[in-house]
C-alpha cells in the first residue's frame, strides 16, 4: 500500500469517529429541547389551575354575602306601618334588661344608629337627649339601639352626657326584626351593617311610623312632632 493509500485510509476512521462524538452532543441538544417544550405547558397549566381555584373562591364569597343579607332584606320588607311591633328583650347600658313589654300602654321610639361615638351618631344621640323631656311629656319613651358592645355604649353615653338609655344588639336579631340590618355600600364595597332607621310604636302596640335612610339634622324634632300627633 503506497503513502497516499494509508493517509487516506487513516483519514477515514477518524473522520467517522469524529462524527459519531458529535451525534451524542446533537441528542443531548434535542433532549433540552424536549424538556423546555414539556415543561412550558405546565407553567401555563399551573396559572390556569390558580385562577379557577382563585374565581371559584370569589363565588363562594359572592353567594355566601347574598345568603346572608337575605334574611335582613326580607325582615326589611316584612315590617311596615300598622303592624304589631316585633318583641324583643335585649341588655342596656347601665346593667339590666329592656323589653317591648316594659313599654305597653306608652308611646315608643326606637333610633337604630350604625356606630357608637361617629359624627352622625353622635349629633343623633345628642338632639334626643335633649329633646328628651319633650318626648316624656308627650307619652313616648326613647331608646337608642346598636350592634356595639355594652361597654362601648356605656362609654358614649359618658363622653357625651347622653340621657336616653342605650340598648346593645350584638346578634342583629332586633335590628333585622326592625329593618335596620342591611346591605350597605362604601367606597364602591358593599358590606352588612345598621341602616340608620327610626320607628315609632304608639300606645296600642303597633308601628305607627317608621323613618329609613334617616337624614340626622332635624330628625329628632320631626320625630317628636309625630309623637305628639298619636
Amino acid at each position: 500500500m503506497s503513502k497516499k493509500s494509508r493517509k487516506k485510509s487513516s483519514k477515514t476512521p477518524s473522520g467517522i469517529a469524529t462524527a459519531k462524538k458529535k451525534a451524542p452532543k446533537a441528542r443531548a441538544t434535542t433532549q433540552t429541547r424536549s424538556a423546555k417544550t414539556q415543561r412550558t405547558p405546565a407553567r401555563k397549566s399551573t396559572a390556569t389551575i390558580a385562577k379557577a381555584a382563585s374565581h371559584k373562591a370569589a363565588s363562594k364569597r359572592l353567594t355566601s354575602s347574598k345568603s346572608v343579607s337575605t334574611p335582613a332584606a326580607a325582615a326589611k320588607a316584612a315590617l311596615a306601618e300598622g303592624q304589631k311591633a316585633p318583641a324583643f328583650r335585649l341588655p342596656r347600658d347601665g346593667g339590666g334588661v329592656v323589653t317591648l313589654a316594659d313599654h305597653a300602654g306608652q308611646k315608643l321610639v326606637l333610633f337604630f344608629y350604625p356606630r357608637a361615638d361617629t359624627p352622625g351618631c353622635t349629633r343623633e344621640a345628642i338632639d334626643f337627649t335633649r329633646l328628651a323631656e319633650a318626648f316624656a311629656a308627650a307619652g313616648a319613651a326613647v331608646l337608642g339601639i346598636s350592634a356595639d358592645p355594652l361597654k362601648a355604649q356605656e362609654k358614649f353615653r359618658d363622653k357625651h352626657k347622653l340621657g336616653v338609655p342605650l340598648v346593645s344588639d350584638e346578634t342583629h336579631e332586633m335590628l333585622e326584626a326592625y329593618g335596620a340590618w342591611g346591605e350597605k355600600s362604601m367606597y364602591g364595597k358593599s358590606f352588612l351593617g345598621i341602616l340608620r332607621t327610626t320607628v315609632l310604636i304608639g300606645a296600642d302596640g303597633k308601628v305607627a311610623k317608621i323613618w329609613r335612610n334617616v337624614r340626622v339634622d332635624g330628625h329628632a324634632d320631626e320625630v317628636l312632632e309625630t309623637a305628639r300627633s298619636l
